[in-house]
């Protein structure tokens, strides 16, 4: 989606890799880049500088850009008056987190687009998110705001002195080092029981409009429903992911899922589809189809992990960020359906039956279109129409192919084809796990590639890039780079038993340790040490729609503590998990994920260890009765009979197979069980252990 204007000449955004900073290029403002330039130019005339943060899949990104960032009128104060800035917040997670926090701290809510103004020396003094272009709904119009904050930086340097010292002051203090607490026993199952009394009983999910999927706060729920067997919490996962898979976030025809859904029933998302999303969903469905015995969620996750292949993965092997919300220049237009359309392109036989099971009528759902949802099961679709469960699935599953056709044909909305680490190694863990749940060879493949593409690619044998486009890798990693795409070489080791990523993973985390640890206070910081310098550092640690990097780097240290017995792992997670543990228990929606990693330090990872050739033809038997049981914190590894003596962890040292059989072992916390060769033996242990 890019603004292009016939006689103007594209602006610096033209030259940079990132699809919205050049969706922008063609802007008359005189953006820049952050960048030496700009932030020079600033200094130099003591300019004040106008920061835009956004990313492509985000629509009032491009609202605000149609009615502000074309407009020749706002542009000329912008250039007048300010050094303006874009940056893609996807490409600069710390610059975006550094003056989202700002913004929050002045207003109370955040959001993009994200509008922050700074002094030349980077300090912010005003801020918002969307501005109007003239005074709307109670908002204030940006061209007022922008006059008014120029006449201020101009003729009242002492209040905007005021303002940055007041906000720094702020800054600082919420940003400041917690005193280390101690790590109290039940503090995971009283987050969760915390937690659910935020359940929505009625449409699943936590709280009303508008309602996130919340995806570590149901896998919290899961793990501490292995634990306890509580049936509440198996209760609101399998409702909340039901009713997800049958609404409007929920792509009916292609698969995965929207952002987030502005009604408190799922029924109409934003329609940007985000990789972490899939990614992180793609998991969470199937852990609650293993954990719940739901064959459906599995389906919903093969759908999901087979979207991402078919939209979202580079020729190279890595996976793309996102697909905008909108295409020719409306919201949620390549996803919607009249009644006309239905009926054109299914006919009589099959338009009655897909027009009632997708709720579909002549009024519409959304600005008189209808976003495909379910509101009956195959069962009662079969007895509305007379027609056997099987012949209405048959029938169903001919619609959804017709109706996917022929949307193919429209045009389909803009992609963001750039490639984040960190988000990558979300899609990688999901793929490596949709293979060991699902059996199926592609899922591996693409995960394999996908992990051999981010090693070949974007770390330069001694530095983790955090972006790659057009043959090009850029920028710093941040910590959840690190830590994530490390998190995802095990999930590859355990489903192809291949110890170059588990070299990989301990490679990554040797970095993450050395460059972004506070060896002093515990905790990870957001940036490396080498960095540049910005007006802060922080330390990310609140648990959104991905995971925080100090929630990840956790869950990766103890979970190669697991596999290599290195105890300075252990020591960093522990010193984490002390620094914010009074947080947690004050905090749980916040560190959801940072609980799950909480709960595998109390209990230990399972270790499975299996020691068989690769080609022992048992081996497939078992690791699909592995790969179908839930089992949270698992540390999976498979050795050969030869090297059980030699050159393998610590922890897989001294295992010996029994009368050339494929041997199997439990352990937890350096205990194990006997070894174990009947498979129907080992299952019964595993489901108890």
């Amino acid at each position: 989606m890019t603004s292009e204007h016939p006689r103007r000449q594209p602006n610096r955004l033209i030259h940079e890799q990132s699809p919205y900073l050049r969706q922008h290029a063609h802007n008359p403002v005189d953006w820049y880049p952050w960048s030496d330039e700009a932030l020079a130019r600033a200094r130099g005339e003591n300019r004040p500088i106008l920061l835009s943060i956004g990313y492509s899949a985000c629509h009032w990104c491009h609202v605000m850009e149609r009615e502000s960032f074309e407009n020749e009128v706002i542009a000329r104060l912008m250039n007048e008056h300010f050094v303006p800035i874009k940056v893609d917040r996807e490409e600069r997670p710390d610059l975006d987190q550094i003056y989202m926090d700002a913004v929050q701290l002045m207003t109370g809510r955040g959001g993009w687009p994200l509008t922050v103004f700074l002094t030349p020396d980077l300090k912010p003094f005003y801020g918002g998110t969307y501005f109007p272009p003239e005074d709307r709904q109670g908002m204030p119009g940006f061209r007022r705001v922008l006059s008014a904050i120029a006449d201020v930086f101009e003729n009242k340097p002492a209040d905007v002195r005021v303002t940055v010292e007041r906000l720094s002051r702020a800054m600082v203090e919420a940003n400041r080092q917690v005193e280390p607490g101690t790590i109290k026993p039940g503090i995971v199952a009283a987050a969760a029981r915390g937690l659910a009394q935020h359940y929505d009983p009625r449409y699943g999910g936590l709280g009303g409009a508008p309602k996130f999927p919340n995806t570590f706060v149901f896998s919290l729920f899961l793990t501490v429903f292995h634990e306890n067997r509580d049936p509440q919490l198996a209760e609101m996962v399998r409702n909340t992911l039901t009713k997800m898979a049958k609404g409007g976030i929920y792509d009916q025809l292609g698969g995965g899922f929207h952002r987030y859904s502005v009604d408190e029933r799922w029924l109409v998302p934003h329609f940007e589809k985000m990789l972490y999303d899939n990614a992180l969903l793609a998991r969470l469905y199937l852990d609650a189809g293993r954990a719940l015995d739901q064959p459906e969620f599995l389906e919903i996750a093969r759908e999901t992990l087979d979207y991402l292949l078919r939209e979202m993965n580079a020729p190279e092997g890595g996976f793309y960020s996102s697909q905008d919300a909108d295409s020719e220049g409306e919201e949620g237009k390549f996803f919607v359906w009249t009644r006309a359309e239905l009926d054109d392109v299914l006919g009589d036989d099959l338009a009655p039956l897909a027009a009632r099971y997708f709720n579909v009528d002549e009024v519409g759902n959304f600005e008189g279109r209808n976003i495909l949802h379910r509101t009956i099961d195959l069962a009662e679709a079969a007895r509305l129409f007379r027609l056997s469960e099987q012949q209405a699935a048959a029938a169903i599953g001919r619609a959804r192919t017709l109706l996917f056709e022929a949307r193919a044909k429209r045009v389909h909305p803009g992609r963001d084809d750039k490639i984040l680490a960190a988000w990558n190694g979300m899609a990688i863990s999901a793929l490596a796990e949709g293979y060991r749940a699902l059996g199926e060879a592609r899922y591996l493949e693409s995960a394999r590639r996908a992990a051999d593409f981010v090693m070949e690619r974007m770390w330069d044998g001694s530095r983790l890039h955090r972006s790659y486009k057009d043959g090009v890798a850029r920028f710093n990693g941040y910590l959840e780079d690190y830590a994530l795409i490390a998190g995802a070489m095990l999930d590859v080791y355990q489903a192809a038993f291949d110890r170059r990523y588990l070299d990989h993973a301990i490679t990554l985390a040797e970095v993450m340790l050395e460059q972004f640890e506070d060896h002093e206070n515990g905790g990870f910081y957001f940036t490396s040490d080498d960095h540049e310098a910005l007006i802060i550092r922080p330390k990310p640690i609140f648990d959104g729609s991905t995971p925080s990097g100090n929630s990840a780097a956790v869950m990766t240290l103890l979970r190669l503590y697991a596999h290599t017995s290195d105890d300075r792992y252990l020591k960093s997670a522990d010193m984490t998990l002390c620094c914010y543990a009074s947080m947690m228990e004050r905090q749980p929606f916040a560190f959801a994920h940072m609980l799950e990693a909480l709960d595998l330090y109390e209990r230990s990872a399972q270790e499975i260890v299996l020691i068989s050739e690769q080609a022992d033809a048992a081996l497939p038997l078992w690791l699909r009765a592995i790969g179908r049981t839930y089992v949270p914190g698992l540390a999976l590894s498979r050795i050969a009979p030869d090297e059980a003596l030699s050159n393998v962890p610590e922890g897989l040292r001294g295992k010996t197979q029994i009368d050339h059989r494929l041997t199997a072992y439990l352990c937890r916390n350096r205990a194990c069980s006997p070894p174990f060769t009947d498979l129907a033996q080992f299952e019964q242990a595993l489901h108890n252990s």
